[in-house]
């Protein structure tokens, strides 16, 4: 007779990803946000972790939380394994006949400076396959299925970068506002539009200039950066424009600058790679050719 006995487990998958992504990001809501699921999910993860270890990981704290020193130890070594993980399945997805390069990319930079150039690319890169998801933060290269991310940051100069374009900071408009606005102190006297994502962005180039705006903070917000700029063009108010993202509307005339005053912010448009392979080599040069 055979004899079958049951094997011992280990915890879950998902509950020592859950438990890596808290420690690498240093707390439960950047770990759901990563893994796209809640922060109840992810307590709930590190707590089956944390009983089957007999010990806790975490220390739970009215500021956030912190790890044990047994968290901590033993952090390194499930980030290690799951980027390993993930370079293996980036492996396993190679081996398709027909790949398709998988694009991640701020919804803005998707939308107002990637769309336009995927004709451009397509022409130059006839036998590639691309598909585009927008994401409001980068992905983990090391661990998502992503081939290279389009994100505005700073660079670091990591060999894994490219630099596509510098950013800066200027108004912009429609034509018709334009004629409302003879000075910078004028834009006291017109609707002035704002990002959500970027809420300082009117004060920070107000503090550079040195054009004093009564009340910098005032005016409609829009979730989608696209949005306020589609409510410039159409003479709602003065938005305080990424060069990035408004380049494409003032060469084509459906934007202008309000004003003089442009400043530098030290970001810039970021394509990410992992080790590439030719046919990523090969997207990356054609970005920076239809920059």
């Amino acid at each position: 007779m055979s004899v079958s006995p049951p094997r011992p487990k280990g915890p879950p998958l998902n509950a020592l990803r859950a438990f890596e992504a808290a420690a690498r990001l240093g707390g439960f809501a950047a770990a759901a946000e990563e893994l796209n699921v809640t922060s109840g999910a992810i307590s709930q993860h590190i707590k089956t972790v944390e009983d089957w270890a007999g010990t806790p990981l975490f220390e739970r704290r009215a500021q956030g939380v912190r790890l044990t020193r047994a968290g901590a130890a033993i952090a390194p070594g499930l980030a290690a394994a799951f980027d390993r993980l993930g370079e293996a399945t980036r492996g396993l997805r190679a081996l398709r006949p027909d790949p398709v390069l998988q694009i991640a990319a701020l919804p803005s930079v998707a939308q107002l400076w990637l769309g336009p150039r995927l004709p451009a690319l397509r022409a130059a890169l006839p036998d590639l396959r691309l598909s585009v998801t927008a994401l409001e933060r980068p992905p983990n290269l090391n661990r998502d299925m992503f081939d290279l991310s389009l994100f505005i940051g700073r660079p670091t100069g990591h060999s894994t970068e490219t630099v596509l374009a510098h950013d800066a900071l200027l108004p912009v408009c429609a034509p018709v506002t334009a004629g409302q606005i003879g000075s910078p102190d004028d834009l006291n006297h017109v609707t002035r539009l704002h990002d959500a994502t970027w809420e300082g962005d009117w004060r920070r180039w107000s503090e550079a200039t040195g054009c004093h705006l009564v009340n910098p903070d005032e005016g409609p917000r829009y979730s989608l950066y696209a949005m306020a700029l589609d409510e410039a063009r159409l003479g709602a108010g003065v938005l305080i424009g990424h060069r990035i993202l408004v380049a494409r509307a003032l060469t084509d005339g459906g934007l202008v600058r309000a004003c003089d005053g442009e400043v530098e912010t030290g970001a810039a448009l970021i394509c990410k790679t992992t080790d590439p392979s030719d046919e990523v080599a090969a997207l990356v040069t054609a970005l920076q050719s239809v920059v």
